[in-house]
């Protein structure tokens, strides 16, 4: 491979996630809610209530990062902090009743997004790009 096609590669790969990350940002507009928002959200709705500094964790940002998130979506109504049962000095993060609504709204139509998005691809061509895509996410 040529250094043209390593730029080209790179390139084109760089193309596709801004159209991905701009697809995904008109799909968060009904609930005017940003990505990173969205993000949080989600990992809540996966593992239920846990630390900010454990968010921070799933999210791959700083605990200070994670705290203004979690101010974010708790100006919302979307998530609560109450305090942990197990330490009651620590705090636990934990979607509302209208977080997991939203929560799930988002989750179903990020799921028919990606539908969209990849819809040109065959089941062959879906499987081959995700074993690419975790590979190098996983390097």
């Amino acid at each position: 491979m040529t250094g043209s096609d390593e730029e080209s590669l790179a390139e084109t790969f760089w193309a596709v996630a801004r159209r991905l990350r701009h697809q995904s940002k008109r799909t968060l507009e009904p609930w005017e809610i940003n990505p990173g928002h969205a993000r949080a959200l989600a990992v809540l709705m996966r593992h239920g209530a846990v630390r900010p500094s454990v968010l921070a964790e799933h999210l791959g940002i700083a605990p200070r990062s994670a705290t203004e998130v979690v101010d974010g979506l708790e100006e919302r109504g979307l998530v609560e902090r109450r305090p942990d049962p197990v330490d009651r000095r620590a705090t636990l993060v934990a979607p509302t009743a209208e977080g997991r609504r939203v929560g799930e709204a988002i989750r179903v139509a990020r799921a028919a997004e990606a539908e969209r998005f990849f819809g040109a691809l065959d089941a062959d061509d879906r499987a081959e790009l995700t074993r690419i895509l975790r590979r190098l996410r996983d390097d």
